[in-house]
């Protein structure tokens, strides 16, 4: 019994300790993806974050909502919006007080919205209300003449004179809580 006993505290501090690495490898590539993308490697960050990416899950939460933030901003200033939506969309979800990611979401659903434009209807009112809340909150936090301009415009171009209306009420209530840097520790 004793030796079954040691045997299963073996194998269960053995995994432990095998977890451990692996977390601190994952950690440590994490590390050399940062170094790349703050050095201004993009093509060599967008590759470490690649290949970074099916393992992120062992990043600590933080750390993972940064990364996240940080290769869906590559991917942004690289002209891949729909890559650069999809990490975003995951920081939002994790610390939707980041107004940053808030910003750089709604305005790629912005982009979104004024390419449907010219067609007009269903889809463009949809892509308008995506990219309105993260505009909001965006505007909240860090008030832009620029921001608040686009939000009125396409208020009025879905013709929400209540969502215009309301406006002030909601920038007022959204700005209570903003978060203007993540912290990936």
């Amino acid at each position: 019994m004793m030796k079954r006993l040691l045997l299963v505290s073996c194998l269960l501090f053995a995994i432990s300790f095998a977890h451990a690495q692996t977390a601190d490898e994952i950690y440590n590539k994490y590390l050399d993806f940062n170094l790349a993308r703050l050095q201004g490697e993009t093509d060599k960050a967008i590759g470490l974050g690649e290949d970074l990416l099916p393992n992120a899950d062992k990043l600590k939460a933080n750390t993972r909502s940064s990364f996240y933030y940080s290769i869906g901003n590559l991917y942004e200033n690289n002209d891949q919006s729909i890559k650069a939506i999809d990490y975003y969309e995951k920081v939002v979800a994790a610390v939707p007080d980041y107004y940053v990611a808030q910003r750089g979401l709604g305005y790629l659903y912005a982009k979104q919205a004024d390419d449907l434009k010219a067609m007009g209807g269903a889809n463009y009112i949809a892509a308008v209300r995506k990219a309105l809340p993260h505009l909001e909150k965006a505007q909240a936090c860090d008030p832009d003449d620029d921001t608040l301009k686009l939000i009125r415009l396409y208020y009025t171009n879905i013709n929400d004179k209540n969502g215009l209306a309301t406006l002030s009420d909601r920038l007022k209530a959204l700005k209570k809580n903003c978060i203007d840097l993540l912290d990936d520790k």
